[in-house]
């Protein structure tokens, strides 16, 4: 495809990345997403498309990479447009059994995309997740800027350290939340794989925080269809560790304005309000399912 083919092309300007975001539809009606990036990231989007073209043969509903190329204004990749409603809006006016199955479904796809497993020539889990843990409690402490409870954070960090040892490893979505989602045709649809990494699979859960702030039962719902179940305990206490290690490093994170701080120190105080001061393992917005 050439830009030249398309009859309508509007910028997209929603979200954090820094590339360059189009909704383009040529004359015979077909819709696509275009992104278009510096051509010195050309190495890196062509390995960015070769991952997702092999998610995508996980039949998993998603954005699905179609063209990847270099044109004037850079790197050009196409993936199909989804012409659905962000999930995040439409999630929370369903009943709450739906909400609670569409949760499921984006706990069956996250375990689909965990399938994949991770190059062998990784480092050790615990020895890259220990190393950015120091350097994220090390900006902390350097940080002006602090939370109340934030001691009490880094102390069950460091107390729950030892359960990073021997993690397994795989291909992760890296931001998988209910914002990175749509619904379409009444179907759960998963976008932008734009952060995608490797790692311990259950730390793909370190954003549940946004989900749950959003619907607690389709937050639920994931983690029951990953688990097809109730997950063990050493998860609940890495999960703890994950999402309490992001929320350290967010106070700190240097991007955003006063407004964003406000944010991030919101959802601080709401994470540790969930786990009840650190005292307990279960978040309080998690429910255990239907019958």
């Amino acid at each position: 495809m050439k830009l030249t083919d398309f009859i309508e092309m509007k910028p997209i300007t929603r979200g954090w990345s820094k590339e360059k975001k189009f909704y383009v539809s040529k004359e015979d009606g077909e819709r696509f997403l275009l992104r278009i990036s510096p051509l010195e990231t050309y190495e890196k989007k062509k390995v960015f498309f070769d991952k997702i073209s092999q998610v995508a043969k996980l039949d998993i509903p998603m954005s699905k990479p179609v063209e990847f190329g270099i044109c004037e204004q850079g790197v050009y990749y196409f993936e199909t447009w989804i012409d659905g409603e962000d999930a995040k809006d439409v999630i929370p006016e369903m009943t709450g059994k739906q909400q609670y199955c569409y949760g499921l479904k984006a706990g069956e796809i996250l375990k689909k995309i965990h399938s994949i497993p991770a190059p062998e020539s990784l480092e050790d889990w615990s020895s890259h997740f220990n190393k950015k843990i120091d350097r994220k409690i090390e900006k902390y402490i350097q940080c002006p800027i602090k939370f109340q409870h934030g001691d009490e954070i880094i102390s069950y960090i460091n107390q729950n350290r030892y359960l990073l040892n021997k993690r397994p490893q795989s291909f992760q979505h890296g931001d998988y939340h209910i914002e990175n989602m749509m619904v379409q045709n009444e179907e759960l649809v998963v976008i932008d794989f734009g952060r995608y990494d490797y790692g311990d699979p259950w730390e793909e859960f370190n954003r549940i925080i946004w989900t749950a702030d959003v619907s607690p039962l389709f937050a639920s719902g994931m983690i029951r269809a990953y688990f097809d179940g109730c997950p063990p305990i050493e998860f609940w206490r890495l999960l703890a560790l994950y999402i309490g290690n992001n929320t350290i490093a967010s106070i700190c994170w240097g991007n955003f304005g006063q407004s964003d701080l406000e944010t991030m120190l919101g959802y601080a105080q709401r994470f540790y309000s969930w786990y009840k001061g650190m005292t307990i393992l279960v978040p309080t917005w998690y429910y255990d399912g239907f019958s």
